[in-house]
């Protein structure tokens, strides 16, 4: 009888306390009254100053909606439903992979009677989160770690890069959203450019990354295919790489690059993963090899768009001036049997001609959106494409066609030097001669003749068979081979030749290959196509090149000192066509070229855009 008397006490002065519930229906409960049971785990102090202290306590435990009954235990009291209140969070963890491990939001949020905002202190997010995730706790050794430890905001903690509800799994090590994840969550702070400058970290991180090869791929949108900014500084133990445990300090540099290069060397890691070529004091070796390439540029462009523009109004004036002339009935330049067809190139030729188009335009339309990554339409390109793979593959196959035709080029030209029986001189008269692609004092006076010509202080000059801006374009196709091919060599095969150059060969090699593609595409679309379609006389294209043919006409007027020649040695008749190219050759081949020639313009005009309008 007294232990029944002692347990009715509590109870009706809990119910003395409630009066005023029972005397006004329909007010919530006081949680005052839920702490006369609960005071003992609960502290009413530490509630008030919580984030739900100014809620009730039937805001949470809904169910208890009659004190008296749930006093009585016939109320059975459910989980609490966060989303109630919280449906962004709510919504956000139901995506996350605590939810797919069945982790609620009282496992992470113990403290729920007593929980305070964060203020975005991400000491606790830490603190948090290590609580689970043990392996981390190298994380707080970091310069992230020490960083946020120190109370230093701007520094990365864990939500920064996972988020503090959607967390997501990182899945398939080597799937699109894991490989873009290494970089993605990285770029969210160190492409902030004011939290950079405040906290002194290096301003060139993200730009010289986004800048090569692994960057370009990650922005053009194929991340899986390179390495990311965790590949080579890890994921949580980020350190300076002064110290000696961290993955990018020079005695661990061998290991962290063998992850993906499996045979680099110590050579090998000598490259400047962010090296900087408008750094003189850091990078001297990188700022000269860039600043004779934009020379290189900018002197070639100056000269040759200067002659391209007085070439194309002197040669407008000129065929004006024939079209005033044949209206008056005046035949300027009357050549006998003119329309009659002479031989100018050789099938070999031809072939090798179509062999350099069909390469340097599937070079350009693969390199460029490289080149170019910050571009729409250089993302278009190689979606079309299938991918920056496919699109590597397809360089690759039409950098080997270049090869092909260089050697042939240079097998010609040995048998043009030593073997051939209808060239006068030996080898250096011959290296010298007329019929020889190399420069000579010739084309001093032809240079000269020509730019008199464009000033009206002149005639036209009478060419030989070669004249000097065809010339330019043999011996640059043979410096670029050196410069392009070479440079496109060492970066297709780094861990060959890095077993005797120095990682940073493959710095220079990047920048001697990306301008001088850039000179070769530039030059091709704009001042070659000038020079043998676009000009006034031979607009919309000169078909010589497919065909070999051109007419006597055409021969004397352009090529009058080799037509001279030629009658003087009695061999005209020997390079006479013997019957004209057919239809169907000529219908696909004017369609290839056209093809050919719309396609480089296209280039060129993507080119200029991207120049005027760079994305960053």
């Amino acid at each position: 009888m007294v232990q029944v008397f002692t347990r009715l006490i509590p109870l009706l002065l809990l119910l003395a306390l409630a009066r005023p519930g029972f005397a006004a229906q329909g007010l919530a409960i006081d949680p005052a009254t839920c702490l006369g049971c609960h005071g003992n785990k609960i502290s009413a102090e530490a509630m008030a100053n919580s984030v739900h202290g100014k809620n009730g306590c039937t805001s949470c435990h809904i169910e208890i909606i009659e004190l008296a009954k749930h006093m009585k235990g016939e109320i059975k009291v459910g989980k609490v439903q966060c989303v109630r209140c919280h449906k962004k969070e709510a919504a956000e963890h139901a995506k996350s992979i605590h939810s797919e491990k069945g982790i609620g939001c009282a496992q992470c949020h113990t403290d729920m009677h007593s929980h305070t905002y964060w203020n975005k202190d991400k000491r606790r997010v830490i603190v948090k989160c290590t609580q689970c995730h043990k392996d981390e706790r190298g994380f707080s050794q970091s310069v992230h770690g020490k960083g946020v430890l120190a109370g230093n905001q701007d520094s990365a903690a864990c939500n920064d890069c996972h988020n503090l509800h959607e967390i997501k799994a990182l899945g398939d090590p080597k799937s699109h959203s894991n490989r873009e994840f290494h970089t993605k969550v990285c770029l969210r702070c160190h492409a902030d450019e004011k939290l950079v400058e405040r906290n002194h970290i290096s301003e060139v991180a993200v730009k010289s990354y986004m800048e090569s090869y692994h960057g370009k791929n990650y922005r053009l949108g194929y991340p899986e295919k390179v390495a990311g900014c965790a590949d080579c500084h890890t994921a949580h133990a980020i350190l300076p790489s002064k110290d000696p445990n961290s993955s990018v300090n020079p005695a661990n540099l061998v290991k962290t690059c063998t992850a993906c290069h499996s045979k680099g060397s110590q050579l090998f890691t000598k490259f400047y993963a962010h090296g900087e070529h408008n750094d003189r004091e850091r990078y001297p070796i990188l700022f000269y090899t860039f600043i004779a390439m934009t020379g290189l540029l900018v002197g070639t462009f100056t000269v040759f768009w200067i002659h391209t523009l007085l070439w194309m109004i002197r040669g407008f004036v000129e065929n004006r001036e024939k079209a005033a002339a044949l209206e008056e009935g005046i035949i300027l330049h009357h050549v006998p049997d003119g329309h009659k067809q002479y031989r100018r190139f050789r099938r070999v030729h031809v072939f090798m001609h179509l062999l350099v188009i069909i390469s340097f335009l599937g070079l350009s339309l693969t390199g460029l959106p490289l080149k170019f990554s910050d571009q729409i339409w250089a993302k278009f390109l190689m979606d079309l494409y299938g991918g920056a793979p496919n699109a590597g593959f397809f360089h690759r196959v039409c950098a080997g066609i270049t090869f092909v035709y260089f050697a042939m080029a240079l097998f010609m030209s040995v048998h043009f030097l030593f073997i051939r029986k209808d060239i006068k001189g030996n080898p250096l008269q011959r290296l010298f001669g007329p019929d020889s692609l190399c420069p000579n004092l010739r084309d001093i006076s032809d240079v000269i003749g020509m730019v008199r010509w464009f000033f009206f202080k002149g005639p036209k000059p009478a060419f030989e068979r070669w004249t000097y801006w065809e010339k330019f374009d043999f011996i640059a196709v043979f410096w670029g081979m050196f410069a392009i091919g070479g440079s496109g060599l060492m970066l297709w095969f780094p861990e060959f030749f890095g077993m005797f150059l120095p990682g940073w060969a493959f710095n220079v090699a990047t920048i001697i290959h990306s301008d001088e593609a850039l000179l070769a595409t530039g030059f091709i679309f704009s001042v070659h196509f000038f020079n043998t379609h676009g000009r006034p006389e031979k607009f919309p294209m000169d078909f010589v090149i497919f065909n070999g043919q051109m007419s006597k006409h055409e021969f004397v007027e352009e090529r009058g000192d080799q037509w001279a020649r030629y009658e003087k040695d009695g061999i005209t008749e020997q390079f006479a066509a013997k019957k004209s190219s057919g239809i169907f050759y000529d219908f696909c081949l004017k369609a290839f070229g056209f093809t050919a020639l719309f396609t480089g313009i296209t280039l060129l005009m993507l080119m200029i855009y991207a120049f005027m309008h760079p994305h960053h």
